[in-house]
Parts: C-alpha cells; structure tokens; sequence
C-alpha cells in the first residue's frame, strides 16, 4: 500500500475539506468522550469517520471542493445508499458541477476492510479517491497529515487485486477559503488567552513560516549550485520557474525605500512612546485622585490640607 501513482493525475485539494473531515472527527470523538458513552471509566477507542469527497475533473486535473458525512457501520461493513443518494441530490441543487470524486476517513494508514467501502463506491465513481487524515499532533511534522490514494489493479500471486497506492496533491485555496482559515486562526483560544497569548501564538507561526521558507530556499539554493557544477542535468523548466519566482521579488535594495522604511520604523516608535507615555499621565491621574481624596478625607476630620 506504500507504493505511489502512476496514473498521471493531478490532486488539488482545498483546505473546506481538512476541516470538514476534522470538524467530523472532533464531533464523534467529543461524544465518545461523553460520561454517558463510557463504561467503567475506560478510555474509549479512537474513532474512525467516514464521508464523501465532491468536487470536479478537468482532463486530467482533480479538484476536490467540499465534503458530507457518510452513514458507514465498520463493524458489519454496510453504507446507507438512502442517505448518500439524498445528500448527493442536495449538493447537486446548490453545486450542480460538482461530482462526488470518492472518500474519506481518519486512521494512520489505509487499511484492508477500507477497500470494502470503496469497492462499494464504485457504482457512483469507476474510479475514486480516497482522502485520509492522520488525526494525531505530530509536531516534529512539517507536512499536513493527509494523504490521497488511488486504487490500482495490480497481479499478487497470480491474482489481479485492487490496492490503494499514494497520490502526490497540492493545497488550492480561493479568496473566501483564505479568508475563513485566517480568522479561524486568529480566533480567542476556548481557555480564554490573554492577548499575550495569542500575540505570542501569533509570533511562533510567523517564525515557523520563515524558518520553513529558508529551508526551503536553501534547498532551492543548493540543487541550482549543483546544477551549475554539472551535478545533476540541467532542466531548462525549473530555471524558467525559479526566473519568473525572482522577478515577483521587490526591489528593496534602493535608497527610497531604505528612506520610507525608516520613516515608517520612527512612525511607529514615536507611536508607541506617546502610548506609554499617555498610559503612565492616566496612571499618574488615577494615583494624584486617589491621594487627594484620601486627604480631603482627613482635612475634613483633622483640619489638613489637600495635597495638591
């Protein structure tokens, strides 16, 4: 099952169908997690989800849009036709291009009795996909934990098979996608974090995207050295591509904008001193009411003065 495509498509998935299938695995696991679900006290096992992948084909190009949960037993392997079909005709009302591309599921990796399931989508699909999403936090992973598979027919012992094979598959976002996953990001964390908190969460995904953009430039960097010693063979495509990525660089390196930097750099320092500096007058004000209060109080008792 660790084998790659050979089909020659290519997978662009968008980011609606990681949170679908997330926001599917949150739910199911948050009920099992339940003291009503729970017997004894122990810990419940992880679960597995199961849903359909939509989206759209064009030539070779696969494009998977959304997603919608699947009514799947995996204990006796049955799917309700009833409720696919329903959901089907509904998202072909408000999506009618929109085609259902195959599957999806939680787990580590594609199991055997995963092909059941997807056998039994190929009266809709001849040929679908199947999404899984890994639902453990890997931090030392950079990538995302989704993988694509394909089904290939394949000769074992003598015998054609269906196996799962990977597929390679790029992240497509239109402008309302990157809009919802900006605020989703930039959301109040459910423990209430203070605007520190969420400053400093903030600050740890900017260093995180720039330590991940110079690795992968040093990567870039030394393949176009070992290109230039003969190394490898030249690929006159990817010279063109890292040109064109060049050429969208600004050209920072002029006096003016060293000049508009730097006025914009005092701009916001002197901003922000006269933000202390009104912050430290207010408290100053507060302190200066409170003691003229308490000395009013004491002048009217003991004949003394205000001080100030």
């Amino acid at each position: 099952m660790a084998q790659s495509s050979s089909s020659g498509l290519t997978f662009k998935l968008h980011p609606l169908v990681i949170l679908n299938i997330s926001d599917h695995f949150t739910r199911v696991k948050s009920q099992l997690q339940n003291p009503s679900h729970v017997n004894g006290g122990d810990s419940p096992p992880t679960p597995r989800v199961y849903g359909c992948v939509i989206g759209v084909q064009r030539g070779r190009t696969v494009e998977i849009f959304n997603s919608f949960e699947l009514l799947y037993d995996a204990d006796t392997h049955s799917l309700d036709r009833s409720f696919l079909v329903k959901k089907q005709e509904l998202y072909k009302k408000v999506f009618p291009n929109f085609y259902i591309l195959g599957w999806y599921s939680t787990g580590t990796d594609a199991e055997e009795s995963d092909m059941l399931l997807h056998k039994a989508l190929m009266d809709i699909n001849e040929s679908p996909v199947y999404v899984l999403l890994h639902p453990s936090i890997n931090h030392a992973q950079k990538d995302l934990p989704v993988t694509i598979f394909e089904s290939e027919l394949h000769v074992i012992e003598g015998l054609p098979q269906l196996i799962f094979v990977r597929s390679s598959y790029t992240i497509e976002t239109v402008e309302a996608e990157r809009i919802s996953v900006d605020h989703v990001a930039h959301l109040k964390p459910a423990d209430g974090g203070s605007a520190a908190t969420q400053l400093a969460a903030h600050l740890t995904g900017i260093h995180s995207a720039i330590k991940m953009l110079n690795s992968r430039v040093k990567v870039l960097l030394q393949y176009l050295l070992s290109m230039q010693k003969g190394e490898i063979p030249c690929e006159n495509s990817l010279l063109r591509q890292v040109s064109s990525l060049l050429r969208r660089l600004p050209a920072i390196e002029s006096g003016k904008f060293q000049d508009d930097f730097l006025m914009e750099y005092n701009d916001t320092l002197l901003v922000t001193y006269l933000a202390m500096l009104t912050n430290c007058s207010s408290a100053m004000n507060e302190l200066v009411d409170k003691i003229n209060t308490a000395y009013d109080r004491h002048s009217r008792r003991g004949g003394r003065t205000a001080f100030i």
